[in-house]
């Protein structure tokens, strides 16, 4: 099997995630598209020097993990794919800000370390969040809420449409390279002057094949409404998980909750 395979098969796992029916599964798509965007915004909004306030805010992905029966291992390495993005924007914040902002005992660190360190936790909060959402949710799910919550048609549409799409590409690309590898078997992959014609012929099979999936839906009386076979009704657990946050999330960013927890035990032992 070789890599392109093991990463469909993947991506493929999301969607077998998304059909458990663990607590979290059972909750309206709707409060968990809600619940992760305040997060999300709640995470943005920390200073660019904070650290330490930021860590209670891993409390709400652990609790997605652990109710929602996720692997931890598949998470991390979906993670560990979009980090080289974030250390591309902020691996030149120690060059920048120079400053010193603290001491840990003779060494001096500075601001830009710092807030680069705090992207790092921001950004690994935020897509964290990102991605239990869509393993504790199917994509049809997903776009159901978002119209429901009055997101423009025609953006859900394209979200669903680049979703599903994704599969039908890399299926083409699995079949290109494997139908190239049977017409070359002593090469070690696919050579640098055949890429040429080989993304050439990947986008005119896959323009075709999208094609025929569209004709296939309109002949179905596709109309550009997102309709799923469950019906979905809020429930007053899903109320409740959606105010917890909340208040967790506004909590958590007014209070520097480690920061009182050391003064207070701190003053406790003296």
């Amino acid at each position: 099997m070789n890599k392109i395979e093991h990463r469909w098969l993947e991506l493929r796992h999301f969607d077998e995630l998304a059909a458990q029916d663990s607590l979290i599964h059972q909750l309206h798509p709707g409060v968990k598209v809600v619940t992760t965007l305040l997060f999300i915004v709640m995470v943005a909004s920390f200073s660019k020097y904070e650290l330490v306030g930021l860590f209670p805010m891993f409390i709400y992905p652990a609790f997605l993990i652990g109710l929602g029966n996720i692997p931890v291992a598949i998470l991390l390495k979906r993670v560990l794919l979009t980090l080289p993005f974030v250390l591309f924007i902020g691996i030149f914040n120690p060059f920048l800000d120079q400053a010193t902002y603290a001491y840990i005992g003779s060494f001096a660190v500075s601001g830009g370390l710092i807030s680069f360190i705090s992207i790092l936790l921001r950004f690994t909060l935020s897509v964290s969040a990102t991605l239990l959402l869509v393993a504790t949710t199917s994509m049809d799910a997903i776009g159901l809420a978002l119209s429901k919550l009055r997101v423009p048609r025609i953006i859900v549409i394209q979200i669903l449409f680049m979703y599903r799409y994704i599969y039908v590409l890399i299926e083409e690309v699995m079949k290109t390279i494997r139908a190239h590898s049977l017409r070359a078997p002593y090469r070690n992959g696919v050579g640098f002057k055949v890429w040429g014609s080989l993304v050439g012929l990947l986008l005119l099979r896959t323009l075709d094949r999208a094609q025929r999936i569209y004709q296939a839906m309109m002949c179905r009386g596709f109309d550009g409404q997102v309709r799923i076979m469950r019906s979905w009704k809020i429930r007053t657990g899903d109320i409740a998980f959606l105010v917890v946050w909340t208040v967790f999330f506004v909590l958590v960013r007014l209070v520097n909750i480690p920061h009182w927890l050391g003064r207070m035990l701190l003053g406790g032992f003296s």
